[in-house]
């Protein structure tokens, strides 16, 4: 997922993706832990994906503070 496809999205959409990625990489945390994970590049891009979306999302809420 990139940045563009982000801003396209409305705010509670992206609430919605945020929600999502956490309880991702709160699994993949513990799939760590018991030496169940496989692919560890994935905690790594899910983190990023993650700071990711609270970014779009903080930039939004500053336009929209911003115009009213």
């Amino acid at each position: 997922m990139n940045a563009q496809e982000l801003r396209d999205k409305t705010p509670d959409e992206l609430r919605d993706q945020l929600a999502a990625l956490k309880k991702e990489a709160f699994n993949l945390r513990f799939q760590q832990a018991t030496g169940q994970l496989e692919n560890t590049a994935r905690m790594r891009s899910v983190r990023r994906d993650v700071a990711r979306v609270a970014t779009i999302l903080t930039e939004k809420a500053a336009a929209a503070a911003a115009t009213e």
